[in-house]
């Protein structure tokens, strides 16, 4: 069997009778088994998948199938699921079965979607390649040796692999787009409030949204229909009227471009991926496209500020695992205050614990004016700025990653190395809005390049559209 790349091509097939869902599905239960040692899957879940298969097949078959019928998809392992483990790749929550399932999993499963397990991540969405998880590194499957990105590792190397059609991911300050761009995915980001945050473990509250990885535009905007608008289980989540995104792609208007050109002049900046992103840019002109070169200015301030304001968010949301009512908790405790202390030193691994006291201290008495005040104040600026721009322009336009895809292990004895990975991700995390990573082809050594476009607020529809013309 051939490797699907959307939704379109598996309807068809099921139509036509040359397949069914069942079928399909031991095809990805195979595919998963001949590539275990890609380590994206925490866990298959063979049982409760062909259950589903079999349901949504008589459906199919009646013609009352749902929207997302025939789509077989993965959820990243901090995504909630009824009666199915959960544990954000940490060995905190290992074997931590969950009672709930996350609003976004509900709706996959209201228009029939066929969940087929939960995938491998940094640990609780912490990292940038996928080498922090409890249960080891996600390798990339056009190299092995090389890391898949993160922290949604799981999620890309499943679609890239063959594993199952579309997964889903969060994305915290581009923990969708730089997997996807490491393994030439298509990885989504919406604005922040388009996708209820209900069931979903949390790392950084104010920035962690829940993406898409697909291999197609037409998925990526399907799923985000499905996915998106108001829950009364998440009062952060917008009320905005849920565009059909999926008859909106490709509309031929032609868009006002801008590349921020620090992004493309910046040193750490791969040659390679310039040369991409420069022929990219002189194709959007030939479609049609108005292209002008700005300047941000900021680009020097996105990295700390981020890290200042995400860790003292992590240090907030993880201070409820603590040994006592749910998770890894140390046996060997002789008071209330040993068993915290050693529960939680047992229990996360060292990039958590790295980040959990580094957002100690920025909310400590003493620096807490001159830091995480201070960097609320600057992801004021760097929004306004994006604001500004995103007036006079349709389309923000730099890279995803400064490299691509490193070797597991070449990155993690510095981790303000791995940090700075997040250079250019970071932005449309701080402002909030929406953000695609498309597909460049391979560099001279067979691997990903890509690109990163941005636009205003609940305006996805703008991306899928630009997205879908560029691509084809």
């Amino acid at each position: 069997m051939k490797k699907f790349n959307s939704l379109k091509e598996i309807r068809t097939l099921i139509d036509q009778k040359k397949t069914s869902l069942p079928d399909l599905l031991e095809y990805y239960f195979n595919q998963i088994s001949a590539k275990q040692q890609l380590n994206a899957f925490n866990e298959v879940f063979f049982a409760s998948a062909r259950a589903q298969a079999v349901e949504v097949q008589k459906k199919l078959d009646l013609g009352t199938a749902g929207k997302l019928a025939g789509m077989v998809i993965g959820i990243k392992d901090n995504i909630c699921y009824t009666n199915h483990r959960v544990s954000a790749s940490s060995k905190m929550l290992d074997g931590f079965v969950s009672p709930y399932s996350a609003t976004v999993v509900q709706r996959l499963l209201s228009e029939d979607a066929v969940i087929i397990g939960r995938l491998n991540c940094d640990e609780f969405a912490m990292g940038g390649s996928n080498e922090t998880s409890y249960f080891g590194p996600v390798k990339n499957a056009l190299d092995e040796e090389r890391v898949s990105g993160g922290s949604s590792g799981g999620s890309a190397v499943a679609v890239q692999a063959d594993f199952c059609l579309a997964a889903l991911g969060t994305d915290t300050g581009g923990s969708v787009r730089q997997p996807a761009a490491f393994c030439g995915c298509i990885g989504m980001k919406p604005t922040y409030g388009r996708i209820s945050r209900y069931g979903v473990i949390a790392y950084a509250s104010s920035f962690d949204q829940v993406g898409t990885i697909t291999s197609s535009i037409s998925d990526a905007a399907l799923l985000l229909e499905v996915l998106a608008g108001a829950d009364e289980h998440d009062s952060t989540v917008s009320k905005e009227v849920v565009p059909v995104y999926s008859a909106l792609a490709d509309s031929g208007k032609k868009y006002k471009i801008a590349v921020l050109k620090e992004t493309l002049e910046s040193e750490v900046l791969d040659p390679e991926i310039k040369i991409a992103i420069l022929a990219a840019i002189e194709k959007l002109k030939v479609q049609g496209h108005t292209v002008d070169y700005v300047s941000f200015d900021l680009l020097a301030y996105l990295v700390p500020t981020y890290y200042v304001l995400t860790t003292a968010e992590a240090s907030s949301n993880l201070s409820r695992y603590d040994g006592v009512h749910f998770g890894y908790r140390n046996t060997e405790a002789t008071n209330l205050n040993s068993l915290y202390k050693l529960s939680r030193s047992e229990g996360f691994g060292e990039e958590v614990k790295r980040r959990i006291l580094l957002g100690t201290f920025v909310l400590s008495a003493g620096y807490y004016d001159a830091y995480y005040q201070k960097a609320q104040k600057v992801r004021r600026l760097i929004s306004e700025k994006t604001t500004a721009l995103l007036q006079e322009y349709d389309i923000l336009l730099s890279p995803v990653a400064p490299t691509p895809p490193f070797k597991i292990g070449e990155n993690t004895a510095d981790p303000l190395v791995m940090y700075m990975a997040d250079i250019y991700t970071v932005l449309a995390s701080l402002s909030g809005i929406p953000a695609i990573a498309i597909p460049l082809g391979n560099n001279t050594e067979g691997l990903p390049l890509s690109l990163q476009m941005m636009t205003g607020s609940f305006k996805e529809e703008v991306l899928f559209s630009l997205s879908d013309t560029f691509l084809n």
